[in-house]
């Protein structure tokens, strides 16, 4: 396969060949296809493996500390990555970055959260700030703490962000209501609320062209 990658590149590679070279540097001397495949079967994709919780992963003979770090390595590589596509760059003019981003930032959390992305005068992203985390559906939000991030970064302009790990892409009523607060509190403080985002699975809803905002 390191043949075959180097020689033919990166997209000549199955999602189980990518599997099985990532926890060979966890097994140096053992045979990884028994334990890819394995993996494979119960979570259906290498993005599924690679964003599991620790606890789930170790639930399969085969994956300690070794593997799951190469694998929690790979990750946060691949976070960097699109983070970077949007980083300091106007977020208004890479929207596709942005919810590409977003997607890949929550889209296999299990449980809600909610991220407040800070963005400066010329609508760059200068900041990410996770606000709360919550139960399967739920999320708590204390408009107190989010004006505190927003002036923390010195924001000018912020986007909400927050996942349904059931899937379910429209935003609730509470998610509404929410959204009207927060925006009302932020105008106070002469910060705008430019959008916000509902991650469900690999689809991102934007409140905007919704017409909640």
């Amino acid at each position: 396969m390191r043949e075959k990658l180097l020689h033919k590149g990166a997209d000549s590679l199955t999602e189980l060949e990518i599997l099985e070279m990532l926890m060979f540097a966890g097994l140096p001397r053992g045979d990884t296809k028994p334990l890819a495949k394995n993996l494979m079967r119960s979570f259906g994709s290498l993005a599924a493996i690679l964003r599991a919780p620790n606890e789930k992963l170790r639930q399969h003979d085969g994956v300690g500390d070794a593997v799951l770090a190469s694998l929690k390595l790979v990750e946060a590589a691949g976070l960097h990555l699109v983070h970077s596509d949007v980083h300091k760059r106007p977020v208004l003019t890479s929207w596709g970055a942005v919810k590409h981003y977003c997607v890949n930032r929550l889209a296999h959390e299990p449980i809600e959260h909610l991220i407040m992305l800070c963005l400066d005068n010329r609508n760059r992203l200068i900041a990410e700030e996770t606000l709360s985390k919550g139960t399967v559906n739920q999320t708590p939000v204390y408009i107190r703490e989010v004006i505190n991030a927003a002036l923390k970064h010195h924001a000018q302009a912020v986007i909400l962000v927050h996942n349904h790990p059931s899937g379910e892409a429209e935003p609730s009523r509470a998610d509404i209501e929410m959204t009207d607060q927060l925006k009302r509190a932020l105008n106070l403080v002469t910060i705008a609320l430019h959008d916000h985002l509902i991650v469900a699975g690999r689809q991102c809803v934007s409140f905007k062209s919704l017409g909640h905002l």
